[in-house]
């Protein structure tokens, strides 16, 4: 089984390590970008520091990678209007057709001979407990790992990214809330190699705390921290969820019994069909009921949180009301098997929450419980209300409490999201705008219209695996 698993692991790195003349042509487009940032920074008044970050300064990225980050250092002294007016002055002097996006602060984003630029300002802070921006800590993590890694290492840690891009766990965005490259590199070095790393974690127990400089000065209560090697009161993997870290024990251990290639390959399944989507509900014998709304115009980032707040919120209404939600989802169009739009142009696209349900109607009435009847004053409130109501059954006695059977509200979920009572729920602000400018419910096998752009969504959702 070694020697199997080395000829997986040596095969896989043959195929994710670039060729010299990949890396050459990468490093070229680098340094030029590098060079026109530079004199860009001439023509300000104040000096800056331009330098490579990310996987492509440290030599960890992967074949076929064309994104190149740089970060443009500017004096702590300046302050974040002039950081931000200087950045962008630097950002589309180099790439005159590029684009503002926004993190903490705008950046520039554009195309030099089909690589993809990020030009970043930055504070050039001393040390990475003094940051400014978030992004300030860029910088020291790379000098980090460039003092640390070698060639061996570095394709260890390429073997270690590709295996999380299969099982789908790579990605720090807030829609994935997996493993980070910088984070990727760190666990490579603090096992020492890939396959010590993967034996690692199928033995891992959440939670789980590495501390590789054992500098850490702060507590949290996430199921994997490593302290950053860099800022002692940083979790580096506080974006990571638990199911994602369960997702990488899983396939940690299938790997190391069965050691194949596959595992190491993004492969989406094919997208369910309107049919095969109808063919699932009746299965299923359960009733989802999905809201689709034109998804509000913010980055992804801030999307994802709201969508999850929002669903929670909805899931755990309609549970309290007796209607017992199996399962859900949030979905956005684009984000898995559809054509995105060309770069530099805005893409309306619907969103989804989904939720399906073991009971999804109830019975007319339902039961309330009043206070003890010991307990006068309240008891005496809750009786007087409810004596003289006519649709009430009630009040009676039952163990010592005051009880009625009042008309329920709703007697389907599908009623209750319908209703306005939806934005009783705390759902997240964007995402309460965006219902409110309208939205449809599709009820039982009518979501097979969702089939049209989210059908690879519903396939893992109705086959789903680890």
């Amino acid at each position: 089984m070694s020697d199997e698993f080395d000829a997986v692991v040596d095969a896989v790195r043959a195929r994710v390590s670039p060729t010299d003349d990949e890396q050459a042509q990468l490093q070229r487009v680098a340094d030029a970008v590098i060079a026109d940032a530079e004199a860009a920074i001439a023509d300000l008044p104040v000096e800056a520091e331009v330098v490579q970050v990310g996987s492509t300064a440290r030599g960890t990225w992967t074949a076929g990678d064309r994104d190149v980050d740089v970060f443009v250092c500017f004096p702590p002294s300046l302050d974040r209007e002039q950081l931000e007016e200087y950045g962008l002055v630097v950002g589309h002097d180099v790439l005159p057709d590029g684009r503002e996006e926004y993190a903490e602060h705008p950046y520039v984003v554009g195309e030099r001979e089909g690589y993809a630029i990020d030009l970043v300002p930055c504070y050039a802070v001393a040390d990475a407990t003094e940051i400014k921006s978030a992004v300030d800590r860029t910088p020291f993590h790379t000098r980090y790992l460039q003092a640390r890694l070698d060639d061996d290492s570095a394709g260890e840690v390429r073997v270690a990214k590709q295996f999380l891009k299969g099982i789908g766990v790579y990605g720090s965005d807030l829609r994935t809330r997996g493993f980070s490259g910088y984070l990727a590199e760190l666990l490579v070095l603090e096992y020492g190699g890939f396959r010590e790393f993967v034996e690692a974690v199928a033995d891992w127990h959440p939670p789980v705390r590495l501390d590789p400089e054992s500098h850490g000065t702060e507590t949290f209560d996430d199921p994997l921290v490593v302290i950053d090697p860099t800022d002692p009161e940083r979790n580096v993997a506080a974006v990571l969820s638990a199911t994602n870290v369960a997702t990488l024990q899983h396939y940690a251990r299938d790997l190391l019994a069965e050691p194949r290639a596959s595992l190491f390959t993004e492969d989406d399944p094919d997208p369910f069909t309107a049919a095969d989507i109808e063919a699932a509900v009746s299965r299923r014998e359960t009733t989802p009921v999905a809201l689709r709304f034109a998804a509000p115009d913010v980055v992804d980032d801030q999307l994802w949180p709201q969508l999850r707040k929002s669903l929670g919120g909805l899931c755990s209404e309609l549970d309290r009301r007796g209607f017992e939600v199996l399962r859900s989802a949030a979905f956005v169009e684009g984000d898995s098997g559809a054509e995105e739009a060309p770069d530099g142009e805005s893409q309306e696209r619907d969103a989804v929450l989904l939720l399906e349900f073991a009971v999804a109607q109830r019975p007319a009435v339902e039961r309330h419980e009043g206070p003890p009847v010991h307990v006068r004053e309240h008891a005496s409130g809750f009786f007087e209300k409810y004596d003289d109501d006519p649709e009430v059954a009630g009040p009676f006695i039952d163990g010592g409490r005051y009880v009625v059977e009042r008309p329920r509200v709703f007697t389907t979920a599908t009623g209750f999201l319908s209703s306005d009572a939806v934005y009783e729920v705390g759902l997240g602000p964007r995402i309460e705008s965006a219902l409110e400018s309208g939205y449809d419910v599709l009820v039982g096998t009518d979501i097979a219209t969702l089939a049209d752009g989210f059908g690879v969504d519903l396939a893992i959702y109705f086959a789903p695996k680890p």
